[in-house]
């Protein structure tokens, strides 16, 4: 007999640099407790993080060293999901909930990342850091996310 591990990505939620929620879209309407639009407007919120400016601290030599900026929360684990954060180098995260059994789910929160630059980011008619809406990302998306849940 042979024990097949359930793999389900349940939700995406997309936090522009100012911490405003970009985009979210549930794929699976069994997992997880059904969100308001405010309950997206908290999440975004308590993952989006204050910058820290100033002045890097001098290195050995005397000269500024850019220290490696903090990558804040980076996997959520509860017994009925699993939240992974992806942050770009632009500001903008990701944040991907599955099940806990959910494997290699840092390749498939890179992968969204990429159908995001190449069907938002290359959009002429997207403006940087407003709500996405790209009837090509969401076919692309849709169509990757069901790929992995059917396995």
């Amino acid at each position: 007999m042979r024990l097949v591990l359930a793999t389900t990505v349940y939700a995406l939620i997309i936090i522009n640099k100012a911490g405003g929620l970009v985009y979210n879209k549930t794929f699976h309407e069994g997992g997880l407790n059904q969100l308001t639009t405010n309950d997206y407007l908290v999440l975004a919120g308590t993952f989006h993080g204050p910058f820290k400016e100033g002045a890097p601290p001098p290195g050995p030599n005397g000269v500024a060293s850019r220290p490696e900026p903090s990558s804040g929360l980076e996997v959520l684990e509860t017994e009925n999901f699993r939240m992974q954060c992806f942050n770009t180098l632009t500001g903008t995260k990701f944040l991907l909930f599955s099940e806990t059994t959910q494997a290699n789910v840092d390749l498939t929160i890179r992968r969204i990342y990429e159908l995001y630059c190449d069907y938002v980011m290359k959009n002429p008619f997207y403006q940087l850091e407003m709500p996405v809406r790209c009837d090509a990302f969401d076919r692309k998306l849709l169509s990757y996310i069901r790929e992995i849940n059917s396995r």
